[in-house]
């Protein structure tokens, strides 16, 4: 065993059970494949955690066809999996095939706590009182090797017009619970780009796609995607056994390093092609559709 924990990040694989092509474009379930044949060169994986927009249509076909890929690879390696919900996943097809939505997964003393930023009918997300309460409650109490929360719409704004109708809308909230705990890390997607930041002192890691990747130097007002897959890996430094605790300070603050993230493609002979590229007034007819209710744009 070493000192660290190694964690491979996924998002955004929206498969498709019945082998129909995202946007008409992507052969998703390929694309997954690929990635995970990329990350075979990995001399060791704790754990995989999948950071929602699992299916593009929430069937229980297309969580069957995801457990059939991912867990093979996760068992040969003895990693555990870790799924949470994405705006475009069902409900009632995750719940009767993975799971509950929320929860908690501890791997070598890390507790993974699995939030559904989800909310039904729309892309924009938001974590609900229940939700909060919950957290607060799980937080009260420190792990053994402090906290990694995951969830699928990222803590931060969007740069992109269409994500920006569908970001979290009760970030500050989220922010507020986690603040002062022994959160050391969270985990998202949602956003189809690499990206890598702290929130409030807490490093925020956002997985690139796998179906596509968000051009974010695209036409001011367009929201456009072109073919690429890629995940991340993050290394998670392991404490000596003292339980993190900044109310208590149990350790110095700085003393643990911080996590490592290290991006990787799987490329494909399509790479850089476009996926979709939806002018301005198809990202405010998507935004009224799929943003919150009241929002400039979005339906009241």
């Amino acid at each position: 065993m070493t000192a660290e924990l190694q964690v491979l990040h996924l998002s955004d694989t929206h498969l498709l059970g019945d082998g129909s092509l995202h946007v008409g474009v992507t052969d998703t379930a390929a694309a997954l494949n690929r990635v995970l044949r990329r990350a075979d060169a990995l001399r060791h994986i704790d754990a995989v955690v999948m950071s929602g927009d699992l299916t593009d249509d929430g069937s229980a076909e297309s969580y069957r066809l995801l457990r059939s890929i991912v867990e093979p690879w996760a068992q040969d390696r003895g990693a555990q999996v870790v799924y949470v919900m994405g705006n475009h996943d069902g409900r009632d097809g995750f719940e009767a095939v993975i799971g509950q939505r929320t929860g908690v997964s501890t791997v070598r003393g890390v507790r993974f706590l699995r939030l559904d930023s989800s909310v039904p009918g729309y892309g924009y997300g938001s974590i609900d009182a229940a939700q909060l309460a919950w957290l607060r409650g799980e937080l009260a109490t420190p792990a053994e090797q402090g906290s990694v929360v995951v969830l699928h719409h990222p803590p931060v704004g969007a740069t992109t017009p269409l994500l920006q109708a569908l970001e979290l809308e009760n970030r500050d909230e989220l922010m507020d619970v986690l603040a002062g705990t022994d959160v050391r890390l969270i985990l998202a997607g949602h956003f189809h780009h690499s990206l890598t930041t702290t929130v409030r002192g807490i490093p925020l890691i956002v997985a690139p796609g796998i179906t596509n990747t968000t051009d974010v130097l695209a036409t001011p007002g367009h929201e456009r995607a072109v073919v690429g897959s890629g995940a991340v890996v993050v290394t998670l430094p392991l404490t000596d056994g003292t339980t993190h605790d900044p109310r208590t300070s149990s350790y110095p603050i700085g003393e643990v390093p911080p996590p490592i993230a290290r991006f990787f493609t799987a490329p494909s002979a399509h790479d850089g092609d476009q996926a979709y590229d939806f002018d301005p007034a198809a990202v405010e007819a998507r935004a009224a559709k799929a943003g919150k209710p009241g929002k400039p744009g979005a339906p009241q």
